[in-house]
């Protein structure tokens, strides 16, 4: 939910952070969108107080957030996808020091921008984001790392984590739908699924048994898919979907009912809300995803940070 308003004419210091690998930069220009949102917040807040900085590798980002933090940026404003904006904020929040927060949907999978209803036409995300509106947004922390808009572990992640950077580069979203076909080919030729996970929520007694989980910290899934009702970046909450079924039928079915946005109609999927999570697994080290890369491995400990960041949007 919106907040407060905050001048931003007014910042002394803003970096635009362009991550050059996002998305289909081989086939579109998003440099030319860039620049010109570049050259709008120049024009906002002054050529002196504004500078674009780029990422060029991930390895970069822990000292580009160190710079940040050291120099006491005002307004960071990250160009690239929830992967991107992922990592920065993770480094800026461990540092205890996290500015006002932008987002132009530059990547692959821009499911921050898409609640936030940012747009990647430069003139009508300025007119928006310009206007220096406050919106909370809570972090989730798995085993430690940040997410903001969706953790996964079962199928999805195993998808996730199989997906190359070439492949992301090359096929943009093509690239998960080819590697869930392979999986699925795979994985179910002569058995059932035989990845089986425990989830228990808010230190209760019981534990529950899945197949596959996802964790949603926003209202979208894989892009499009509205599944949690109540979801949102300004939720201080977890909703989590538990897949219980270990057939190759099973799974069809969940992706019928992701697709429909109607997971409630199946009595195989277990829905629940919750402020803290804890996932095991039959098998060590198995990735688990956090907006859309794998970053971490199970078993799992998932937290809501308590006090939330703020984006501008």
């Amino acid at each position: 939910m919106p907040g407060e308003y905050v001048d931003v004419k007014k910042f002394k210091k803003v970096v635009l952070l362009y991550n050059r690998n996002s998305g289909k930069q081989l086939f579109a220009s998003m440099m030319a969108k860039v620049n010109e949102t570049y050259k709008l917040v120049k024009e906002l807040v002054g050529p002196k107080n504004a500078e674009m900085r780029d990422i060029r590798f991930f390895d970069q980002i822990p000292q580009i957030a160190a710079e940040i933090v050291e120099e006491k940026v005002d307004w960071v404003i990250i160009a690239g996808g929830d992967g991107t904006i992922r990592a920065m904020i993770e480094q800026l929040a461990n540092r205890k020091y996290v500015p006002y927060i932008s987002v132009f949907p530059a990547g692959t999978v821009n499911l921050v921008a898409k609640e936030l209803l940012l747009k990647a036409d430069p003139h009508k995300w300025f007119k928006r984001v310009s206007k220096g509106i406050e919106v909370p947004v809570y972090l989730g922390r798995a085993n430690g790392n940040v997410f903001l808009t969706v953790a996964g572990i079962g199928f999805d992640s195993l998808v996730v984590d199989k997906v190359t950077e070439k492949e992301k580069k090359l096929l943009n979203k093509l690239a998960y739908v080819w590697q869930g076909t392979e999986i699925m080919r795979k994985e179910f030729l002569f058995n059932n699924w035989r990845y089986r996970f425990q989830v228990r929520f808010d230190d209760e007694a019981e534990w529950y048994d899945a197949t596959s989980v996802i964790v949603g910290k926003s209202r979208y899934y894989a892009g499009r898919y509205n599944l949690f009702n109540g979801a949102s970046l300004s939720s201080p909450l977890l909703h989590a979907a538990l897949f219980t079924g270990d057939k190759r039928g099973d799974f069809i079915r969940y992706a019928a009912c992701i697709a429909m946005e109607a997971l409630t109609l199946d009595n195989d999927i277990i829905i629940r809300a919750a402020k803290k999570m804890e996932i095991r697994c039959n098998e060590e080290n198995f990735a688990a995803e956090l907006d859309g890369d794998a970053v971490t491995t199970a078993p799992l400990l998932i937290e809501m940070e308590s006090e939330p960041i703020k984006f501008l949007a």
